[in-house]
């Protein structure tokens, strides 16, 4: 046990927070010994602070029901305590911002689910899958903050996670313009149905900053690093729209492609399902062995019947055909609070700590 690496989750009362102590109960490399929230949570029992309010479908691990609560404002004591934090914190961008880069200054690597810093330029916002190589951004990030092991890296908004990866795999035939509409399921506002009765038999068309993200966030995946800061690609061009749907786990997107290159229906399933990265090769805890997987039956992939798929870390794809407008459509789905959210996050972790940017203080 000693040999694990001491965690903090920031954020720990939340939905993503929960998450994340669900996913790390019994992981081979980390081990949760410290959770910090809101000065209102501090000072209680975990179970005491979430009461009711346990999200999960699993219950509560007992590992975590005794630990007393910390003040997440009290950064050097919280930081003590631990080799390296997840961030789920619920405050503005820029309390957000400030507080993950305190951290960082005490040489307590930050791996965050916030959005405040995946648009800072030397901060890597990565899917393990697609770009591992920005974390080597992180070494001039140190540089700005004046540390030696402190930094912040992000994973990206869950809605791009059931597309971003499959044009990722068909990146060789360049596509250069594309449209999704994603359906997004409402755990994507840390919310249950209990909390939230007016969605169900409800659709709601608007997501706040959702689009925006939607369009820009798989750019800058596809980036690269010059003069120490990512450059977002230029192409393709996205436009998209996001909508919630009565849908408690499961993000799906309808998605229309242009290509250059003209692929046909069988080159795109096989550059699917052989697509793999990093953290297969590496054989990280929480990689799934098959990232994406192609679904041939007309009615697939369904969030009921596929959304964990690979323990909710896979995405699932279905109905690629062409298009009478576009070139190429599909589905794709992927579990938004997993692999878009906390499990993204733990995989991240995971690579850093392959790539030796994660190691015990």
């Amino acid at each position: 046990m000693s040999e694990k690496l001491k965690v903090g989750i920031l954020g720990g009362t939340g939905m993503v927070g929960q998450r994340f102590i669900s996913l790390l109960e019994n992981h081979p490399w980390f081990q949760v010994t410290t959770i910090a929230a809101s000065p209102r949570s501090a000072g209680k029992t975990y179970k005491e602070a979430v009461g009711e309010r346990w999200k999960m479908t699993t219950p509560m691990p007992e590992a975590v029901k005794d630990l007393v609560v910390m003040n997440v404002n009290e950064v050097e004591k919280v930081a003590s305590q631990v080799d390296f934090v997840f961030s789920a914190v619920d405050m503005t961008k820029e309390e957000i911002r400030k507080i993950e880069e305190e951290y960082a200054k005490t040489e307590t690597p930050v791996v965050s689910n916030n959005s405040a810093h995946r648009w800072t330029p030397d901060v890597p916002m990565v899917v393990p899958e697609i770009n591992p190589e920005h974390m080597k951004v992180i070494d001039f990030q140190k540089k700005r903050l004046g540390t030696e092991k402190g930094f912040v890296a992000v994973k990206p908004n869950c809605s791009i996670q059931s597309y971003a990866p499959v044009l990722t795999a068909w990146k060789e035939f360049e596509p250069y313009e594309v449209v999704a509409t994603t359906y997004q399921a409402i755990s994507g506002a840390g919310k249950t149905f209990k909390d939230w009765p007016e969605m169900i038999e409800n659709i709601i068309p608007y997501i706040g900053g959702e689009e925006e993200k939607s369009e820009k966030e798989p750019l800058r995946i596809w980036g690269e690093i010059k003069d120490g800061v990512i450059v977002p690609a230029k192409t393709p061009v996205i436009t998209c729209q996001c909508i919630r749907v009565p849908v408690l786990n499961g993000h799906t997107a309808a998605v229309f492609v242009k290509f250059r290159k003209k692929p046909t229906k069988e080159q795109l399933i096989e550059k699917l399902v052989s697509f793999k990265g990093q953290p297969q090769e590496l054989e990280l805890p929480s990689a799934p062995r098959q990232f994406i997987q192609y679904m041939e039956e007309d009615n697939r992939p369904q969030v009921k019947l596929d959304v964990d798929f690979e323990n909710g870390m896979g995405i699932s794809v279905g109905r690629i055909r062409e298009d009478s407008v576009y070139d190429w459509k599909f589905v794709g789905l992927s579990h938004n609070t997993v692999r878009g959210a906390a499990g993204g996050a733990v995989l991240c972790a995971e690579l850093l700590k392959a790539q030796g940017y994660i190691t015990k203080k």
